[in-house]
């Protein structure tokens, strides 16, 4: 009989908990870098949900149920240069910094562009620091204009940060969220980003 550790799903655990997989989307990310085939200069950053009926940790309680979300940082060609799963609860401000920190990218994506939801101070304030210029349309409760028109003209291309989520969507393996542990689910998202990195060589 095949012990426990050998068998495939446990190899793949034992991967997540030592993130292997993230170090892989990562050097790709790099190498693909190197090449001229991914760039920073233009990135967007959004988030989408996945139901979660699993249970276990990192799990959110919202208005759709149980979900899990997944934040997700593009280049100009929609290629993953960041992907990280949250608890659904949490907002995508939040959440940005934490994005950056989980990234080992060996450059960080100058102009940022997302939805109204990364529209805070606090926010632009913290990526500046970091040579990060957050693009973001306004809040209709924002009384003071902080945006460059000419800047928000990239945020017509924001539609970039949601195909590749429509390529994850693909993938049905993540359209719900089964497994107990986070670092697990967090493994197969960065597989199906891995798959779309090595379509690039």
């Amino acid at each position: 009989m095949i012990p426990n550790d050998k068998t495939v799903h446990r190899r793949f655990q034992q991967w997540c908990q030592r993130e292997v997989l993230r170090e892989i989307v990562t050097q790709l990310a790099n190498t693909l870098r190197d090449e001229g085939e991914i760039g920073e200069r233009e990135s967007f950053i959004d988030a989408t949900f996945a139901s979660a009926k699993g249970g276990g940790d990192g799990i959110g309680n919202t208005w759709r149920g149980k979900s899990v979300k997944i934040l997700a940082i593009v280049d100009r060609q929609g290629l993953p240069l960041s992907v990280s799963t949250h608890a659904a609860n949490h907002h995508e401000v939040t959440l940005v910094q934490l994005s950056f920190d989980f990234s080992r990218l060996e450059a960080k994506p100058e102009p940022l562009t997302g939805d109204r939801a990364y529209d805070s101070d606090g926010l632009d304030d913290d990526l500046k620091q970091d040579g990060v210029n957050l693009i973001a349309p306004h809040r209709s409760t924002r009384t003071v204009k902080t945006q460059d028109g000419r800047h928000l003209r990239r945020y017509q291309r924001r539609w970039l940060v949601e195909r590749f989520f429509a390529w994850l969507q693909w993938k049905r393996r993540l359209l719900v969220r089964w497994e107990y542990y986070a670092s697990n689910f967090l493994g197969f998202v960065q597989l199906a980003s891995i798959t779309m990195l090595l379509k690039q060589f």
